[in-house]
């Protein structure tokens, strides 16, 4: 009897245990830069169609309100690592990730799973808990881009970035061990500034109407300094080497960076084929067209490789135990509210495309309403590799979300905390609460807030705070975010000082630990 108990036991761990690759499914999370839900057909955009990624959310699960913890590409990718809010996993701004810390790719690593790492990194150190990595230094290029791996850097010469990293992946899908199962991360540069797409893609958009947002030419009325004093306007702060000027062709070195650096007030077109002199509000719309163009572009040829991937994944016979996931690492403003780039709390920046498609686990078209964050993301791989989940990781697992079955305590709100001030864009530092129906903001260094209904205003245009009649869900609010902040163990770790900028820079002093 002893026996027989003692080989139940055996047939039982080796059944659930690493080295049954059967049992478990295989993972590959593509995530690409700065792509906003709004540029994806399933989420309904105006401006473009993406029928690759809509076919994740046709044959799987749409999710509907994702969101990031801290909307900036380094902190949202250590989030996702780690399953921890930046103040707990060191990463605020744009400073350097400490590899020795536990992450998700280790934790399934030692799980039995194959895993691998391509594409944009920006995390300074050199990836752990990888077998296989090659990556782009700092943000990367989209034309000859340079990869590295522990041992040495390749340039990919006359090739477009997003066509190599699918290559790349391919490469690792063939090459796999075939006795384990395999969790890759395929992060794409695109469509992240300066948006260079490929020659056929941007044929593809050129000379293209892209329909302008609601709120392009939002004044900011009632809103508070913070907005006023971003510059991240698609009229005013987009430089000549945003909107692919040619620059005269004696510059070169400095002179020429510094010309491609002006943003300028007055550009001349050829239309009808006559010189014209844009200034103002045509300029506006002219530059909003011209980084539309381009930035759908990239998005596009993204799009074609997904469905490459896809095809693979088809006719190699993995498509049925393989769960394909699709997100950004955050949101990205696409002329709303006058804005580029991401940061605010606004809805633009916050929200994140995610669609997954798993045969076994999700029905077909299937759509979730539940709030989810980037720090669920490494609690659900481990999740569907039947792994234990550690207890600092801060995020919830979403396979129960994914399979129809929403927990009834699932969070109805969500925290957001931005450092990096005045940054880039001088967009100012902020934290908020945002729940089902209303969003608070709280700019700390300036001691002001905004106070948004998003059921009546989804756009986010009136600033009510303040207003007679809001005490009541204001008070709500309020302890509704010190409730969060006190929740997440934030105690305003790096609310005055953050580290030094670590992630961006040649690739010998990138690599190493």
């Amino acid at each position: 009897m002893r026996r027989l108990t003692l080989l139940l036991v055996l047939a039982l761990v080796l059944f659930v245990g690493p080295g049954h690759a059967d049992s478990r499914p295989n993972i590959i999370f593509i995530m690409s830069d700065d792509h906003a839900a709004h540029a994806i057909s399933a989420y309904g955009s105006r401006v473009n169609s993406t029928p690759n990624i809509d076919r994740l959310a046709r044959e799987g699960m749409l999710l509907r309100n994702v969101f990031v913890t801290n909307s900036i590409c380094t902190p949202s990718r250590a989030a996702i690592l780690t399953g921890q809010y930046s103040h707990l996993n060191g990463v605020p701004v744009f400073n350097r990730f400490d590899s020795s810390r536990m992450t998700v790719a280790r934790l399934l690593q030692h799980g039995g799973y194959y895993t691998g790492m391509i594409g944009k990194w920006h995390l300074g150190s050199d990836p752990a808990g990888f077998d296989r990595w090659e990556i782009l230094p700092g943000q990367g290029a989209y034309n000859n881009p340079i990869l590295y791996t522990a041992t040495g850097e390749k340039t990919y010469t006359d090739r477009y970035v997003t066509d190599v990293l699918t290559d790349l992946a391919i490469d690792f899908l063939k090459e796999r061990p075939r006795e384990k199962p395999f969790f890759l991360m395929l992060h794409n540069k695109a469509p992240h500034r300066p948006w260079e797409p490929d020659a056929a893609h941007r044929a593809q958009f050129a000379g293209k109407w892209i329909p302008e947002p609601e709120t392009l030419w939002d004044s900011y009325a009632t809103r508070t300094d913070a907005l006023h004093e971003n510059l991240q306007r698609v009229a005013g702060d987009m430089t000549r080497r945003d909107l692919k000027l040619l620059a005269p062709p004696e510059l070169t070195g400095t002179a020429l960076n510094e010309w491609l650096g002006v943003k300028p007030d007055t550009v001349t077109i050829e239309r009808n084929g006559k010189p014209l002199t844009l200034t103002g509000e045509a300029l506006g719309r002219w530059k909003y067209q011209r980084y539309m163009q381009d930035y759908l572009a990239t998005i596009q040829s993204v799009d074609d490789n997904v469905g490459r991937l896809l095809k693979y994944l088809d006719t190699s016979g993995l498509s049925k135990n393989t769960v394909v996931i699709y997100t950004s690492d955050q949101g990205f403003f696409l002329g709303d509210h006058g804005l580029f780039d991401k940061r605010f709390m606004y809805e633009e920046s916050l929200r994140m495309p995610f669609v997954v498609r798993w045969p076994s686990g999700i029905k077909a078209g299937a759509t979730a309403d539940a709030m989810a964050l980037n720090v669920d993301f490494a609690p659900t791989f481990l999740d569907l590799a039947h792994q234990p989940i550690p207890a600092d990781m801060q995020g919830r697992s979403l396979v129960p979300v994914l399979r129809g079955r929403t927990p009834a305590d699932w969070r109805t709100s969500m925290y957001y905390r931005y450092y990096h001030d005045p940054g880039d864009h001088n967009t100012r530092a902020h934290y908020g609460v945002r729940t089902r129906t209303h969003k608070l903001i709280y700019y700390w260094k300036k001691e002001q807030w905004e106070l948004f209904d998003l059921v009546n205003d989804p756009q986010e245009m009136h600033n009510i705070y303040g207003e007679p009649g809001q005490e009541a869900v204001t008070e709500s609010l309020k302890a509704e975010l010190l409730r969060l902040k006190k929740t997440m163990k934030d105690d305003d770790q790096f609310a005055n000082e953050q580290p030094p900028n670590g992630v961006d820079g040649p690739v010998a002093k990138l690599r190493g630990k």
